[in-house]
C-alpha cells in the first residue's frame, strides 16, 4: 500500500487533464471513443466504457458514445484468428471508426501488438489517442496524443493506478456536465 501510494503521488495531472478535454470535445461532436485492452487492461477497458456511458450519464445532458472493442469476443477472435493477433482491434475500428473519433488503450506495457496496431490505424485516420500505459509508455507512445503513464514496473499497480484514474477522469468530468 506504501508503494501504491508513492506511485499514486506521481501521477500525470496534466495528461489526465489533456484526456479529459479530449474525452469531453468527443462527446460535444458525437465522436465515438473506442477502448481496447487485453487480460487485466481488457477489463479496464470495459469498466472506462460502463462508466462513461452510464456514470457520466446525467438526464437532460447530452451522452458519450463509447465502445470497448475487446468486448465482442466472437469478433475479436475471428479477426485474431484469420488475420492475426495483432490485427484483432484494428480491422474493427475499419468498421467502426472515423476521422474525429478517439481510442483509448489500456496496456501495462504500451508494446501490445493488437494496442499498438489500432492506435497506428487511429492516427492515420485522424483520430486522437489516448494511451494508459506504465514502464516507459512503450511503442504506442508515438501514436499517442496523451500518454498517462504509470511509474512503475509492477503489473498490478499499474492496473490499479489505471483504474483509479479512469475513476478521476468520471468524478471529475460529471460536476462539469450537470453545470451545462
Amino acid at each position: 500500500m506504501e508503494k501504491m501510494s508513492k506511485t499514486l503521488l506521481s501521477t500525470p495531472f496534466e495528461q489526465l487533464d489533456a484526456a479529459a478535454q479530449i474525452l469531453m470535445e468527443a462527446r460535444k461532436n458525437d465522436s465515438w471513443i473506442f477502448a481496447a485492452g487485453n487480460g487485466g487492461s481488457s477489463a479496464t477497458a470495459s469498466h472506462f466504457v460502463n462508466d462513461f456511458m452510464k456514470g457520466l450519464t446525467v438526464p437532460g445532458k447530452k451522452r458519450f458514445r463509447a465502445m470497448a472493442l475487446n468486448d465482442c469476443t466472437p469478433l475479436l477472435t475471428a479477426w485474431s484468428n484469420d488475420t492475426s493477433y495483432d490485427q484483432g482491434f484494428r480491422e474493427q475500428l475499419i468498421n467502426y471508426a472515423k476521422t474525429g473519433d478517439v481510442l483509448v488503450v489500456f496496456s501495462g506495457s504500451g508494446n501490445s501488438g493488437n494496442v499498438v496496431a489500432a492506435a497506428d490505424y487511429a492516427k492515420s485516420i485522424g483520430m486522437k489517442v489516448i494511451a494508459f500505459t506504465g514502464r516507459c509508455g512503450g511503442a504506442v507512445d508515438r501514436y499517442s496524443d496523451v500518454n498517462c503513464i504509470s511509474p512503475t514496473d509492477v503489473m498490478e499497480e499499474i492496473e490499479d493506478t489505471h483504474m483509479i484514474w479512469e475513476h478521476a477522469l468520471v468524478c471529475g468530468l460529471r460536476p462539469q456536465i450537470e453545470a451545462e
